[in-house]
């Protein structure tokens, strides 16, 4: 636990996924509740698998790398966001670099991915991955 954590200025991992179990059952944060965070730093030019809600019987694979992070807006007439902050509080614009999923093409395809579900994704390392 980092010692912003342990002073109450930004949420535990526990409070994150409390937070997350609050959406609705089949959401993508409902999902993301049950999964660990297993990326603690930050994510940038990194592949990154992302962990996939499995909606059908098809296993899909897609692997990202993080380029811009974008910080999510406050509400209308909130100036600072409220204590203890999100732990995971924006997107990252990425571009797709492997996938076989239909809806997410290789080559130039640019996504928007939530920084909760990189921060559960699996890191990809080129020096293991056979071909």
């Amino acid at each position: 636990m980092s010692f912003l954590s342990r002073i109450g200025f930004i949420e535990t991992e526990e409070q994150e996924r409390a937070r997350l179990a609050q959406a609705p059952e089949g959401s993508l944060n409902h999902h993301l509740s049950t999964l660990p965070v297993t990326i603690d730093e930050w994510p940038k030019d990194l592949l990154v698998e992302l962990p996939w809600q499995q909606r059908t019987d098809r296993a899909h694979r897609v692997v990202e790398v993080p380029i811009e992070f974008r910080k999510d807006a406050l509400p209308e007439g909130v100036d600072e966001e409220p204590l203890p902050r999100k732990l995971h509080s924006g997107s990252w614009l990425c571009a797709v670099v492997f996938s076989n999923h239909p809806d997410y093409p290789v080559g130039g395809f640019r996504i928007d991915v939530p920084d909760a579900q990189i921060a559960r994704g699996r890191k990809v390392d080129l020096a293991t991955v056979t071909p």
